[in-house]
């Protein structure tokens, strides 16, 4: 629901404050899989599902019975699976998920698993979120972001931990820097 109010909207103080609600009422546990989802991107990066088993979606269900903790742990075993029957198996697990996701969800999970969620939470909107949900500053997630290079790792930081977590991110050898939030 809330992917489709963020689409829905064109105001990016609507989309923060919306995306903020979200952060707030989800599991603490579920923060970084929901930030990387509603960034358009998949906790597992690739799971082996293209277009065509996207192509036909079972009908949906009347009632929102998927969890996000659930869900997760199927796409990663989507993505673990390999050799022969793999491809079985991920379609198996892929219906499951469809049959029982409503029609909201369902038109979510494929934008997701396409690579085509089109609702305008950039990591811009997604940051100033971050950082209205865990009372922190903007600066502080971008700093961190920065720093980390992914920001659903930063969000789980800042929810769980706030300005002293995020604080504790400093330069890594082999963590990339995101220059495009870094100050001259």
């Amino acid at each position: 629901d809330a992917s489709a109010d963020i689409a829905n909207s064109s105001a990016r103080s609507a989309k923060t404050k919306r995306l903020a609600e979200v952060l707030r009422a989800a599991d603490i546990d579920d923060v970084l899989t929901v930030v990387a989802w509603l960034s358009g991107e998949l906790v597992q990066r690739r799971i082996g599902v293209g277009w065509a088993a996207l192509a036909t979606v079972p009908d949906a269900a009347a009632e929102s019975s998927l969890l996000v903790a659930e869900v997760n742990e199927t796409f990663a075993a989507m993505a673990e699976a390999s050799g022969p029957g793999s491809q079985t198996l991920r379609s198996s697990k892929l219906l499951d998920v469809m049959t029982r996701a409503t029609l909201v969800e369902q038109t979510f999970l494929r934008g997701l698993l396409a690579g085509n969620l089109r609702q305008g939470a950039l990591a811009g909107v997604m940051v100033d979120a971050i950082a209205k949900a865990s009372g922190v500053t903007a600066a502080e997630v971008r700093r961190a972001t920065m720093l980390r290079g992914n920001l659903p790792v930063v969000a789980d930081a800042a929810m769980r931990g706030g300005s002293s977590a995020l604080a504790a991110f400093h330069r890594e050898v082999g963590c990339a820097l995101a220059p495009m939030l870094a100050q001259t």
